[in-house]
C-alpha cells in the first residue's frame, strides 16, 4: 500500500516513461517558459526600458539645461539685452551676469531703477536659483523694476537660458 502524503510527483515521474512528462510534472505550476509568456509582457518591458531611458536623459539636459538651446530661447531677449559683449541696450548687458549683484553692472548704474538698486542694496546676487525666479516672472521677484517682460513659462527655456548665460565662450 502506498501513502499518498509522501513525495507525489517524484513517485509520478518515476512511473513516467517520457522525459517531457517528467519535467511537466515536475515544474512548479506559476513556472512559464519564454516561449509561453504573453506578447504583451514583452513589449510591456521594453517600453518600461525605452521610458526610463528617456526620462532619465531629459532629467540630466534639464538639470544643467542647454547652452545651444538657450541661445534660441534668449532671442526672445535680444532686443533688449546683449549676452555676449559687454554692450548695454534698453537694458544692462548680462555678460557675466551670474554671481553679479543686481542693479550693480557699472555701465549701467544710471538707468536701473530704483527697485534693482534696492534689491541690490539688499543682497540680491543672480545666482541660478535667483535667475530661475526672476526669468519666470520678473514683476514677482523684483515688484517695481522697469523690465517689461511677463517672464518665460517653460522650465526647460529657463534652465536653458541660464546655461547660455554661464557658458563661456557663447555657443
Amino acid at each position: 500500500m502506498r501513502n499518498n502524503k509522501g513525495p507525489g510527483p517524484v513517485w509520478r515521474c518515476r512511473q513516467a516513461s517520457n522525459p517531457a512528462t517528467m519535467q511537466r510534472l515536475l515544474r512548479p505550476r506559476s513556472y512559464k517558459t519564454a516561449s509561453q509568456s504573453s506578447p504583451g509582457s514583452v513589449m510591456f518591458r521594453a517600453v518600461s526600458s525605452a521610458s526610463i531611458l528617456l526620462l532619465a536623459t531629459a532629467l540630466a539636459a534639464h538639470a544643467g539645461g542647454d547652452p545651444a538651446l538657450g541661445k534660441h530661447v534668449f532671442n526672445r531677449c535680444i532686443s533688449c539685452h546683449e549676452a555676449a559683449t559687454d554692450r548695454d541696450k534698453v537694458g544692462p548687458h548680462l555678460l557675466g551676469v551670474v554671481g553679479r549683484t543686481a542693479g550693480s553692472a557699472e555701465s549701467f548704474l544710471g538707468h536701473y531703477s530704483e527697485a534693482m538698486k534696492s534689491a541690490g542694496a539688499g543682497g540680491l546676487v543672480w545666482d541660478e536659483a535667483n535667475l530661475a525666479e526672476y526669468l519666470k516672472a520678473p514683476r514677482l521677484k523684483v515688484p517695481g523694476n522697469k523690465m517689461d517682460f511677463a517672464g518665460l513659462t517653460n522650465d526647460d527655456d529657463i534652465a536653458n537660458v541660464i546655461a547660455y548665460l554661464k557658458a563661456d565662450p557663447k555657443p
